[in-house]
């Protein structure tokens, strides 16, 4: 390889013992005689220095001990992308024993076999990979011009993740022949990007989903390089230290995906410059340290124009700790399903009473946290917020005449959605906020009227703990009614909703989970 190097190898990508690395200098560094490498690591704990030796600076590192001084001997440069290929997936004939032993190559490792199913041998030639993966296989080129269309005309998936491909220039090469290709994932390579935008070739016509998570991306080389992205999908941007710096104006339109965790520039007001993204269905903003979000154009109660189509948002490890956060989130139109795990608002003992809130105060929420929100937890989780802040919205002006209730502009403020519930549910009484406390009723004495037999003509009453099972509800009416409690089942209906029955079908769950209250009546068949 000495022989061959030149002043070219400065900026190709390395790997030197299981270690990544960039190539920051060729030359020679005296007093040692011969020629050596300048590489800057990617794991700045394995190297030395920052570049100088002996008071004299011959590249510089980002880390003061990110560099290192190698001998091209000990480098390896990489092999081209149908090389890579080659080396994992081609069957290579051995020596036959009635026509039936093969010599099967994975990953250099040889495999006799004997009687091989001819459709595995099918689906092996190159000409029949429709789904390749290369990871950390020391890719760095494409290789002879024509060689990867000609052999691998049907790619339609390709993980490139942690290769030696060190520009887009390099990227281009290789799809331009892959006619197909409709994902790509280039995460952990160290590429640059070009300065300009590429003419429009048609090399990504086909491209839906695009990984470039940890290859040191910015924002404005995404909207440089996306024009050539034309039916784009899914593009995610993981960890690259983004900013947002501009709206995509024609550009990323057709996106549905966008994956902007880990990078911790990000703020609210940069989430503004992609807000009106029409096809945006997800967006993920995992550990970016976002901890507030106003949509300015929408008032209490309103919904926002800004990101029309987002149905599913990811927060998790974040900094959020005020509820001002998740009232924002229902102006959004599209909004289904939430994740926000692990931020300080979400952690800690108050987990399932933390899980009610956010589920009252986003109306149209259907899965939180990738837990689907059934209707009687809907429903249990909106009275016990309309119980657990009653007495507060009286003190700032709520009234159960309609005529005098006018809460304070601050209450509405801290609950957008309080008076939706009251015209829901009914205004609470006085009776029901004396000696309520959110979520710390779990033995309160509920005076319940029974109503059994298939004509329902028998009634009568019993006081039961809110924190009963319905399983041990059961049991006390079996022993009661001499019924097996296999055979019953139980319902009940509220007077605060005539009309309707609801039932209580998971023996697990509690009569307060089913936001059981005084004076309503338990309907038992069997």
């Amino acid at each position: 390889m000495n022989d061959t190097l030149t002043s070219d190898v400065i900026g190709r990508r390395v790997e030197v013992n299981g270690e990544h690395a960039t190539v920051r200098f060729y030359g020679i560094v005296p007093p040692v005689a011969g020629l050596w490498l300048g590489v800057e690591w990617d794991n700045p704990d394995r190297g030395k220095h920052n570049g100088s030796h002996e008071g004299t600076v011959y590249f510089k590192c980002r880390h003061p001990t990110g560099g290192s001084f190698v001998r091209p001997n000990k480098v390896n440069f990489g092999v081209d992308f149908l090389t890579a290929v080659k080396n994992r997936y081609v069957l290579e004939d051995g020596p036959e024993e009635g026509g039936k032993e093969q010599i099967v190559t994975i990953g250099n490792k040889p495999v006799e076999t004997i009687g091989f199913d001819s459709v595995i041998k099918r689906q092996s030639q190159l000409s029949k990979l429709q789904e390749i993966s290369l990871r950390n296989c020391a890719v760095h080129c494409a290789g002879d011009k024509g060689g990867i269309a000609k052999a691998c005309p049907n790619i339609r998936n390709v993980d490139l993740s942690k290769n030696l491909l060190s520009s887009w220039d390099e990227v281009t090469d290789i799809a331009d022949q892959l006619r197909h290709l409709e994902v790509l994932n280039l995460s952990e390579n160290k590429l640059r990007f070009p300065s300009e935008s590429p003419s429009p070739s048609g090399t990504f016509a086909t491209l839906k989903v695009l990984v470039l998570s940890r290859t040191g991306i910015t924002w404005a080389e995404v909207l440089q390089c996306a024009a050539g992205w034309p039916v784009l999908e899914e593009l995610y941007l993981e960890a690259n230290d983004i900013s947002i710096s501009e709206r995509p104006v024609d550009i990323l339109q057709t996106v549905k995906l966008l994956d902007l965790s880990s990078n911790q520039l990000i703020d609210e007001n940069q989430l503004f410059l992609i807000a009106y993204l029409p096809r945006l269905e997800q967006l993920i903003l995992s550990d970016t340290g976002i901890s507030s979000l106003h949509f300015p154009d929408a008032g209490i109660g309103c919904k926002t124009s800004m990101f029309p189509s987002l149905q599913y948002l990811v927060v998790n490890d974040n900094r959020i700790s005020q509820w001002s956060f998740i009232n924002e989130l229902d102006k959004l139109q599209s909004l289904h399903a939430l994740s926000c795990l692990r931020n300080p608002l979400t952690d800690g003992s108050r987990a399932d009473s933390t899980r009610q809130f956010i589920i009252a105060k986003i109306g149209q929420l259907e899965t939180l946290n990738k837990c689907k929100i059934l209707p009687e937890e809907r429903r249990g989780a909106e009275l016990d917020y309309r119980k657990a802040f009653g007495n507060e919205w009286k003190k700032a002006g709520g009234h159960q005449d309609p005529e005098l209730n006018r809460p304070s502009e601050a209450f509405l403020a801290a609950h957008p959605r309080y008076q939706r519930l009251c015209l829901k549910y009914g205004a609470p009484e006085d009776g029901e906020l004396k000696t309520q406390q959110p979520f710390l009723l779990r033995n309160q004495l509920l005076t319940l009227k029974i109503k059994y037999r298939n004509e329902l003509d028998q009634v009568i009453e019993k006081q039961l703990p809110d924190s009963m099972t319905i399983q041990k509800v059961k049991g006390l009416l079996s022993r009661l009614l001499k019924v097996p409690a296999s055979d019953l089942l139980l319902s009940y209906e509220s007077p605060k909703m005539p009309g309707r029955e609801i039932e209580l079908e998971n023996d697990q769950q509690s009569l307060q989970f089913y936001s059981v209250e005084n004076g309503d009546c338990l309907l038992v068949r069997w």
